[in-house]
């Protein structure tokens, strides 16, 4: 029996309030929860339209089942591991434009329509010069969403109480912003009448973004056992955990019309973004990036075994809490819940992260994830902070690549793996020659921006745990942090 709503007798129809540009595992999992519990236990009485951006998805897969999908959320709650499932019956159809644009421009037709969703990964919100207002449908996704808001303009005669909340949830920096400047770049190579972009500009909102919420999508190794507890098939099943945060930068009528925190939910309407993506990139991420190179010589492979080992364990949680905490602008209290709730998902026993999976260009990462780190506590403390260099240190052993006689497979960009091959290439057991690696890398200014060893004290600091590293092995050297 599959999941349709002829099997599923909690099926209701709500009226269509909710265009969405993307049908993967992260918006069903998160934003798409989120309306569903608006409709339980708020009064948003709306459903969600699913717009697949590209010609190949899985808006078909969707629709065969009614737009019915279950969601698994596994983790730590109230401190404690749960597992629960929940039927999510928000989205009332998927459209696939490029089988059927006449469907998708006639959901700028509906009155009712409000709010615009989008999740069409870091590469969606591009400009493509060869869009055109003709095509049926344009190629980008803002080309897409300005043929869509120039025929809702036209079909309600610009007509102030028809225009919508646009609010993306890309992973790049400023996503309604980016989105905004290509629409009205699009306006103007288009020539569209200026009386659009009033309306654009008067009528509509544009709103910053930050989600969060680790999404495994589709448990196909557990699908077998799924079915046969739920009684049902379900191929669009998909899987999270129960954390979630939503930061969006939006005006003070949308919290009124979404009011997504009264139902409980952890979505947070605030002025300004930034200070909450630097909390995320520099405490989940940055945590995430220091600990890998650590735990992994140390001759761990899971970030949950990591978290709770008790030498790994203490050495990540200090250097998240007494040392990058210490570099953020948000009330300690709201930082340090933030980070005990970091702590608590990496020991999600249901998920098996493995350390070499978040390895892939650890240069990059950590440039943008704990460098920051680094120089604030030194600009604001006047001292290097000593886990982090020490983590700094682990990278470049790492990069060495060996863990004892076993080989590390190492991912970075050719020129990182280029240069550490040839740093480690003339390194000859000295302490010197510790220090010649370390200087070479730190130098190595196309990653990190500018020349690390101009940064006091960092240079002496990493040499000296890279030689503690190399003398004593990363069980004996993590103990003198």
């Amino acid at each position: 029996m599959q999941l349709s709503k002829k099997t599923f007798q909690g099926y209701r129809e709500y009226p269509e309030k909710v265009l969405q540009f993307g049908e993967g595992n992260f918006l069903r999992c998160f934003v798409d929860w989120m309306f569903h519990e608006l409709n339980q236990k708020g009064n948003f009485n709306g459903s969600i339209v699913v717009v697949q951006p590209i010609d190949k998805g899985m808006v078909n897969m969707l629709n065969e089942q009614d737009g019915l999908y279950t969601l698994n959320l596994r983790g730590y709650k109230n401190g404690k591991p749960e597992s629960t499932y929940e039927t999510i019956d928000v989205i009332s159809r998927g459209i696939n434009p490029y089988e059927d644009f006449a469907a998708y421009l006639g959901t700028a037709e509906n009155p009712e329509m409000r709010y615009v969703i989008s999740n069409t990964t870091e590469a969606g919100i591009a400009y493509d010069e060869n869009d055109t207002q003709t095509a049926t449908p344009p190629n980008s996704y803002p080309a897409k969403l300005t043929v869509w808001l120039n025929h809702r303009y036209k079909t309600f005669n610009g007509d102030q109480s028809k225009g919508v909340h646009i609010i993306p949830c890309e992973l790049i920096d400023k996503n309604a912003d980016n989105l905004k400047q290509i629409v009205l770049k699009y306006a103007e190579q288009w020539n569209l009448e200026s009386g659009f972009v009033e309306w654009l500009n008067s009528a509509c909102s544009f709103s910053n973004t930050l989600v969060d919420r680790i999404v495994p999508g589709y448990p196909r190794e557990r699908i077998a056992e799924i079915t046969s507890e739920l009684g049902y098939e379900d191929k669009q099943i998909v899987e999270g955990e129960h954390f979630h945060l939503w930061v969006i930068e939006g005006p003070e009528e949308l919290q009124k019309e979404l009011p997504f925190p009264s139902i409980g939910l952890d979505v947070l309407y605030v002025k300004d973004v930034t200070p909450y993506k630097s909390r995320k990139v520099k405490i989940l991420n940055g945590a995430h990036t220091a600990l890998v190179p650590v735990a992994y010589l140390y001759g761990i492979d899971t970030v949950r075994e990591s978290v709770e080992h008790p030498v790994v364990g203490k050495f990540i949680k200090e250097a998240i809490f007494n040392e990058i905490i210490p570099t953020l602008d948000l009330p300690k209290e709201e930082l340090e819940k933030f980070a005990n709730e970091v702590i608590e998902r990496f020991s999600n026993p249901y998920i098996k992260h493995l350390l070499m999976s978040i390895a892939l260009n650890s240069f990059p990462k950590f440039e943008t994830r704990v460098l920051p780190s680094i120089l604030e506590y030194k600009k604001r403390l006047g001292s290097i902070p000593e886990k982090l260099a020490f983590s700094l240190a682990a990278t470049i052993a790492f990069y060495k690549g060996k863990r004892g006689e076993e080989e590390i497979a190492l991912n970075d960009d050719a020129a990182v793996l280029i240069l550490l091959k040839s740093a480690w290439a003339k390194y000859d057991g000295s302490d010197e020659s510790v220090e010649d690696v370390v200087r070479e890398v730190l130098a190595f200014e196309k990653n990190w921006k500018l020349d690390l060893n101009t940064v006091e004290g960092l240079t002496a600091a990493v040499t000296k745990h890279l030689v503690n590293i190399e003398k004593l092995g990363m069980q004996k050297a993590i103990e003198l942090v």
